[in-house]
């Protein structure tokens, strides 16, 4: 191990990039599955939203006993507010961990070239190793300006040293040709090309240094955060806490429940399953339900439902171009009397 005596030096960085529903959570969740026995990982990850479900959804599949440590930035790019809550939250990982491999999820909403500018600046310089980053792409969004005309879509695959097409066992005819042509236009020409199936990509690809670390301006305009973010809030008396933000063309609105609050099972699939319809991009959840605890992940292709071990309460959060006002009242029907 690379971290001994409480110094910490040189540990191989990751960052696993890629817009909204590319797969970049299975995709990780499948590295940590191949880990070697002998390490401890760390996994840094940002989300759109206020509420925060990957962390809550990694914990429930992995443990530190497992040498796997998850720290969350909910709230929007990690990058912001001159890269703090980023700062604070990788240096208290890093203490903790002491990992062999840290790997970086951003936010699909996120802008992964500020966010390697700042693992790449001097107060990291001998504390990380910077690797390949890998960028998921699901090929079939090429075919919509609403992906291409993106600046964030855009700057993900320009910074790749890897891409990855993702979802490829659902992809039509034309669609493997189409995403070689744009990487070729739009990356460096080194770029290394593969196609995945449920984000099923081997820990080698991980390997070797990142050719990407090249200065760029900060194009984003978040507000810092003046007041708690609602993953930090207790819960009120009425049970649960809703949050929504605003940015990059999208919203997101979220909730967390009191662990005392229970979820019907067979509700959550019916309410979930019709999401798609009301043009929502994204969803993730983990619920403790009357039949056990239950993670589910919601694209435009397919909801999936796994089990976890564990959790500490019921999180969900939501994100779409529009939200529609009886999203809550619909979900709050889901809930056991």
């Amino acid at each position: 191990m690379k971290a001994s005596n409480f110094e910490i030096s040189a540990i191989p960085t990751n960052i696993i990039t890629g817009f909204l529903g590319a797969g970049k959570t299975s995709a990780i969740l499948h590295l940590l599955k191949s880990k070697p026995d002998n390490e401890r990982w760390a996994v840094l990850v940002n989300e759109f939203g206020e509420i925060g479900i990957d962390g809550s959804l990694f914990e429930g599949k992995h443990s530190q006993g497992q040498g796997i440590y998850i720290r969350e930035v909910p709230g929007g790019c990690m990058c912001c507010a001159a890269g703090l809550p980023m700062q604070v939250a990788l240096n208290q990982l890093l203490t903790k961990a002491k990992p062999d491999r840290l790997l970086i999820e951003p936010t699909g909403l996120g802008h992964p070239q500020e966010v390697l500018n700042i693992l790449s600046s001097t107060h990291y310089h001998d504390v990380l190793s910077l690797q390949k980053t890998l960028t998921l792409v699901d090929a079939r969004k090429l075919s919509s300006k609403q992906y291409t005309s993106h600046e964030t879509f855009n700057q993900q695959i320009a910074i790749a040293d890897t891409v990855i097409g993702n979802k490829s066992d659902l992809y039509r005819e034309g669609d493997s040709a189409n995403l070689t042509s744009y990487i070729k236009n739009n990356c460096q020409p080194q770029v290394n090309v593969i196609f995945a199936q449920h984000g099923v990509i081997e820990t080698s690809y991980l390997n070797g240094a990142t050719a990407a670390i090249r200065p760029a301006a900060h194009h984003h305009h978040h507000q810092a955060q003046s007041k708690p973010l609602a993953s930090q809030l207790a819960i009120p008396e009425c049970g649960f806490i809703k949050a929504c933000n605003e940015g990059e063309g999208f919203k997101s609105i979220g909730w967390r429940f009191s662990p005392t609050k229970v979820f019907y099972r067979h509700k959550l699939i019916s309410f979930l399953s019709k999401l798609p319809k009301l043009q929502i991009e994204r969803v993730k959840a983990v619920f403790i339900t009357n039949d056990g605890i239950f993670a589910y992940n919601l694209t435009t292709d397919m909801l999936t439902e796994e089990e976890l071990d564990d959790c500490l309460e019921s999180r969900v959060e939501m994100i779409a171009t529009e939200l529609p006002e009886s999203l809550e009242t619909q979900l709050m029907t889901c809930l056991q009397a």
